[in-house]
């Protein structure tokens, strides 16, 4: 088992496993967990501290396993349950803890409590854990108010009664096959609860908690275009109810559970209300991930994010690509170097060779934050966004509920490339019966850990070197930094007195300060200038 060390959250490295992409044990071209199993020595000499799994329930997969149909088992494409106790054992064996999804706003139209309300009548106790109502007009064939789904379209769907005649609707803020659950229910908040004890007696360390400011709705459920800001859906006071009695359930476990939140707030002083002592203990920065490749634009964000964490005493996070956005060697080699969900900027010219350059230092500045860092799976390797997937093998629900306007998320969740010049680049066995369940670009034989192992040049060694430097360095991790004088468009700060970092994001080669030695550098000095988007980490007099 891993150190049982209070607050291990506040400077952890966390690895995203995307299971489904991660590595195939069987040769049916999805990932596993015995496949992950397979790779903990490999992530155990990355160097990380936890491991976060996408959810691994079984699912229908209408959302790439966010429409869960039972919270207490495991995906059989994924492997069992034993998989599962396995697969924890042997981490907490390397020394790497487990954070698991949670996804508490919607299940899957296939969990057994839906199809119950399914059956059921109006106003029962089975369609009360659900947003079940009549439908506007003199026919109800209207929904019940104006909300639109996340994925595209209306956020209500009508279900047809026992005689086939149209019948209620119910509320999904994401897919139709996503019904979101009713937080006002007794029988939901029961439910979870139980639920994150079963993954805490199974030996989980921390939850990560999906779409954590969309889970309580207004119960009057009125049209938006009525409805003052914050949304009648979205970061509403009593949703902070629900992560306290979670808290209490963390803290019965002897305080080292974390519990992590997604939350998409840009209200500095709301979001720190999900950071009470008795709530949650950190949550992702998404301002740092969306943020385009500028120095003045990552310093704001960086002393902004700092100042909101500061004084609630939570720790920063920080992330540069999730299973949800477009990879950042992608991103960074664009004119608009910026993300947003609602605009991917697919068909764009993609200058990879910058994007990878940027994407070198950026891992170096990003590595070198007080807090806690999180890697997504092939970050490491750098891979980059596939674009150019074939519209009938794309799987995302927001590709096809906006008629392939949104690319949709595929593209950063195509299957790792292990080994091998060609694919499935040993991401499947030699004897595999189908193929990867995304194709994987030919270009990646030369981003294989097999190639970029014990390649001084490669990203995975950059990352190696990184994080274990990063494990050993006192003055990285949790706490804090001072900036330094520097010139335009270069961020340089201090850690804990002799570590220091300094990126340089202008044009022009910069000269160093001062400094009894280099740690790690992202390019190659030259004639001891620090070259264009670049990042060294320098040793100082203590």
């Amino acid at each position: 088992m891993p150190a049982r060390t209070d607050a291990w959250w506040r400077g952890a490295a966390i690895y995203q496993v995307y299971t489904r992409s991660f590595a195939d044990s069987n040769g049916d071209g999805v990932g596993d967990l015995p496949g992950v199993r397979a790779k903990l020595p490999y992530l155990a000499a990355l160097g990380i501290d936890a491991l976060w799994f996408n959810p691994w329930y079984p699912s229908p997969m209408a959302d790439a396993g966010y429409d869960i149909a039972d919270y207490r088992d495991i995906e059989p494409s994924f492997g069992t349950l034993a998989d599962a106790d396995l697969l924890i054992a042997e981490a907490h064996d390397h020394g790497i803890r487990i954070i698991i999804d949670i996804v508490p706003n919607h299940c899957s139209d296939r969990h057994p409590w839906f199809l119950a309300a399914l059956t059921s009548e109006p106003d029962s106790a089975e369609r009360s854990r659900f947003w079940f109502r009549p439908g506007r007009g003199e026919d109800g064939s209207l929904p019940p108010n104006d909300w639109q789904s996340i994925f595209g379209g209306p956020a209500w769907t009508r279900i047809a009664t026992a005689d086939g005649t149209p019948g209620e609707w119910y509320l999904h803020l994401f897919a139709p096959e996503q019904p979101d659950l009713n937080w006002t229910s007794e029988d939901v908040r029961a439910e979870f609860e139980d639920v994150l004890r079963f993954w805490f007696d199974r030996g989980a360390d921390g939850i990560r908690i999906d779409s954590a400011a969309l889970v309580t709705k207004d119960p009057d459920l009125p049209d938006l275009a009525s409805h003052p800001s914050p949304h009648p859906y979205e970061d509403r006071d009593d949703v902070h109810e629900i992560y306290r009695a979670w808290r209490a359930v963390a803290e019965s476990y002897g305080g080292d559970r974390a519990l992590i939140g997604e939350l998409w707030i840009p209200d500095a002083e709301r979001f720190t209300r999900y950071f009470r002592p008795d709530e949650l203990h950190s949550a992702f920065n998404f301002p740092y991930l969306c943020s385009a490749w500028d120095a003045a634009r990552l310093r704001a964000i960086i002393d902004e994010t700092l100042a909101i964490h500061a004084p609630v005493d939570a720790p920063a996070t920080w992330v540069l690509s999730n299973h949800d956005v477009d990879r950042h060697v992608s991103r960074y080699g664009r004119a608009d170097t910026s993300f947003g969900l609602d605009r991917r900027e697919h068909g764009r010219p993609v200058d990879l060779e910058l994007g990878t350059r940027r994407a070198r230092a950026a891992a170096l500045l990003t590595f070198a934050l007080p807090g806690a860092v999180y890697v997504y799976q092939g970050d490491e390797l750098g891979l980059w966004e596939v674009e150019d997937i074939p519209a009938g093998l794309r799987q995302d629900p927001i590709w096809r509920r906006t008629g392939g306007a949104d690319p949709g998320r595929d593209g950063c969740r195509v299957p790792l490339p292990w080994s091998g010049a060609q694919p499935p680049f040993g991401f499947s066995p030699d004897d595999a019966r189908a193929r990867p369940w995304l194709p994987q670009p030919t270009g990646w034989s030369e981003l294989t850990v097999e190639a970029e192992s014990g390649d001084p040049s490669s990203m995975l060694e950059l990352y190696r070197a990184a994080l274990r430097i990063r494990r050993r360095e006192p003055g990285l991790g949790d706490g804090g930094l001072r900036w330094m004088e520097s010139g335009e468009s270069v961020l340089d700060f201090v850690r804990d007195g002799r570590f220091r970092c300094v990126a340089n994001l202008s044009s022009d080669a910069v000269v160093l300060p001062a400094h009894d030695g280099v740690l790690l550098q992202s390019a190659d000095l030259v004639d001891g200038l620090l070259p264009p988007d670049a990042t060294v980490w320098l040793r100082i007099g203590g």
